[in-house]
């Protein structure tokens, strides 16, 4: 297998490595750069014709895309630990949340950087009201989460899962672009603290 990546600070490539460093395992991978537009050249196109990374390459020429779907694949190869859940209910959390933290966090985080950050106005016309008003969303957002880890160590329960993951990745790829969680989240910011520690938190 070969997973065609994108260092830092893309955040959904980040997933699939720490997912991987998570589970001790590692792949061959091949960067694409993203700002040089490789992703959407023919020969990536034709692994993804959304032209998106992570993209992963099987033995038999088979591409899968989508990091939440990357990482289901991995899981059933390195079942241990287990980051989607162990019980029907717990998988369906798990599920929950990370879809969640994907459209709370992650789209606001997303529309201010294609519309609001000085980077991406090379690439496309910004709407930059637009833009600056996900700032309220991803504050909004923050709140919910910091009363969600109220009463838990992780975004699900006690473990750590693809949940916590991808909220990482958000937040972390979220206060690069200049989207800072707000000040007095402190059950949020100790979880940051926390899973920030992880080994794989420097995939």
């Amino acid at each position: 297998m070969k997973l065609y990546n994108a260092p830092a600070p893309a955040p959904n490539p980040r997933r699939v490595r720490i997912f991987l460093a998570e589970k001790g395992a590692s792949l061959p991978m091949q960067d694409i750069n993203i700002m040089g537009g490789e992703l959407k050249k023919p020969e990536h196109l034709a692994r993804d014709p959304l032209g998106q990374v992570p993209t992963l390459e099987l033995d038999d020429g088979t591409f899968l895309s989508e990091t939440v779907a990357i990482c289901r694949y991995l899981e059933s190869l390195y079942p241990d630990p287990p980051l989607f859940g162990t019980t029907p209910l717990e998988t369906a959390r798990i599920d929950m949340m990370t879809r969640r933290v994907e459209f709370q966090m992650g789209t606001p985080t997303g529309m201010f950087w294609v519309h609001a950050h000085p980077i991406t106005a090379a690439f496309i016309k910004q709407h930059k009201d637009f833009g600056e008003s996900n700032r309220a969303n991803f504050d909004r957002a923050a709140g919910w989460l910091d009363r969600e880890l109220s009463t838990r160590s992780h975004v699900v329960g006690d473990a750590f899962t693809i949940a916590d993951i991808s909220l990482l990745t958000v937040v972390d790829f979220a206060n690069w672009i200049g989207l800072n969680l707000p000040e007095g989240l402190t059950n949020l910011r100790a979880w940051h603290a926390r899973v920030s520690e992880r080994p794989s938190a420097k995939a």
